[in-house]
């Protein structure tokens, strides 16, 4: 989900001493568990837009830590003004580049990574932007375990077919494929939607898999 660049974000994400935004997450590489004080499995969102589905998954799941990632300050605020009245001890907000994770996460330091409604990067030149590509997936299994898992939606049809067959490739199993999320929501009692997936399911299908790393 695109989002207007907010002026001044990066000052408004730091200001107040919230308990959210860590704005230095290359010092916590190893020790996120030190962070939020426990041993509870650690999952990520890349891409979190205003923060309902990782804000929602939070709540729901004290027992789970989970990270909210976002490249750009101005994306990451509106996730912060989502959350500031939540009081949920057991989620982060960082702004960082998913293509260096391996910077800030060590390995099996993550469990699992949700990539929802990514850009789709539609044009063949720029195919390595994908959050599905080849590089990504190499990136993910750095701080992936062995048992390691991403659950991915999309409502582009191009997107998905790519990303079937780049995850196939690249070391990891498919399973639990939904060509129309919204119609198979019995098998998914548990989903939980985006706002851009509010808005836009009702225009066609949502398309989602999980993928886990291979055995060695």
């Amino acid at each position: 989900m695109r989002l207007r660049k907010v002026k001044n974000a990066k000052e408004r994400l730091e200001q107040n001493n919230n308990p959210y935004f860590i704005s230095n997450p290359e010092e916590y590489k190893g020790k996120w568990n030190e962070l939020f004080k426990n041993n509870n499995p650690i999952h990520i969102e890349i891409g979190c837009g205003k923060g309902q589905f990782i804000s929602t998954l939070a709540n729901r799941n004290p027992n789970i830590n989970y990270i909210a990632i976002e490249k750009f300050d101005s994306v990451l605020l509106r996730c912060l003004e989502k959350v500031l009245d939540m009081e949920l001890n057991n989620l982060k907000l960082c702004v960082l580049d998913a293509q260096m994770l391996s910077n800030y996460f060590t390995k099996d330091e993550i469990n699992r990574i949700y990539l929802n409604f990514s850009d789709p990067w539609p044009k063949k030149h720029h195919a390595k932007r994908r959050l599905t590509s080849p590089l990504f997936l190499e990136e993910y299994k750095k701080v992936l375990p062995s048992t390691g898992e991403i659950f991915f939606k999309t409502d582009n049809r191009g997107l998905f077919e790519y990303s079937l067959e780049s995850i196939s490739n690249n070391g990891y199993s498919i399973s639990n494929i939904s060509l129309d999320l919204h119609k198979d929501i019995e098998k998914y009692p548990d989903n939980i939607t985006t706002e851009f997936e509010d808005k836009w399911s009702k225009l066609g299908p949502i398309y989602r898999l999980e993928a886990r790393i291979n055995g060695e």
